[in-house]
């Protein structure tokens, strides 16, 4: 068995560990390379469709062709799709030019998911981050609680060995589920490769200039690139020093900024 096939199988188990444990559950989805993997991710595991909503946090900042994407990808992967907005921060005036990154990140991106699980009364959110995406991520299990404020204490983090992973929670809280933990970001891109999964055009050089990670188009650059196809990006990231999120402004504000976010809830 090849490592991708490897890392394929466990995500799959994983994904469905965790519809077996828990009910009522929803998938975070950002629209980005990652998640697009997800999608194709679960829909094998479900054998073609998914069980479960599938929900975007729209901070009214997305590129208009994420727009575009997300409405595309809705019809060909055939999902139900969850939007919402935290209209009542945007009343009130939080955008990037009144605020920092990090302020507008927690109002517009927090703030609503954390609305969004107490009206639907998630117990467990699919997510797809990796620990290679930075340190504080790192620090995170497959199966992942968080309490009934919506906080992470990744100071305390529960073990799993032999795959017994967190499953009980209580009143208000719930579970972070990650199948993608174990994945890099080259994994990905092989992965989408061999696959021909659908991922947005962003992540595709233009004028000498390319995506690796997709966020508000205010605060969310690209790097110098000519990868102009899959291809291309492979070959790319196997020789970049470069990281991933070096485009992304909200996680450079401050000092562990991206921890403060998880800490408070940020996917």
């Amino acid at each position: 068995m090849d490592h991708l096939t490897r890392l394929e199988q466990q995500s799959i188990f994983i994904l469905r560990e965790a519809y077996h444990y828990f009910k009522n559950l929803a998938m975070p989805w950002s629209m980005g390379k990652d998640s697009n993997v997800l999608i194709w991710l679960a829909r094998k595991a479900f054998y073609g469709k998914i069980p479960f909503p599938l929900l975007h946090i729209d901070t009214t900042f997305e590129f208009p062709e994420m727009y575009q994407f997300r409405e595309w990808a809705r019809q060909y992967h055939d999902i139900e799709l969850l939007v919402r907005v935290n209209d009542e921060a945007i009343a009130r005036g939080v955008n990037y030019e009144n605020n920092d990154p990090v302020t507008v990140t927690h109002e517009l991106k927090t703030v609503a998911l954390q609305r969004a699980i107490t009206e639907f009364k998630w117990q467990a959110l699919i997510t797809g981050i990796r620990r290679d995406e930075d340190s504080t991520r790192a620090k995170e299990r497959y199966f992942s609680p968080r309490n009934a404020d919506f906080e992470w204490d990744y100071k305390d983090q529960p073990p799993e060995f032999w795959n017994q992973f967190t499953s009980r929670v209580g009143e208000g809280e719930h579970i972070r589920v990650q199948p993608l933990l174990d994945w890099t970001e080259l994994d990905i891109w092989l992965y989408i490769r061999r696959e021909n999964i659908p991922i947005p055009g962003l992540y595709f050089a233009r004028e000498g200039k390319r995506f690796r990670s997709l966020g508000c188009w205010p605060i969310t650059h690209p790097v110098p690139s000519n990868a102009a196809n899959v291809d291309d990006i492979i070959e790319e990231l196997r020789h970049t020093k470069t990281s991933e999120r070096s485009g992304r402004a909200q996680d450079h504000h401050e000092r562990n900024a991206m921890q403060k976010l998880r800490a408070k809830g940020f996917m």
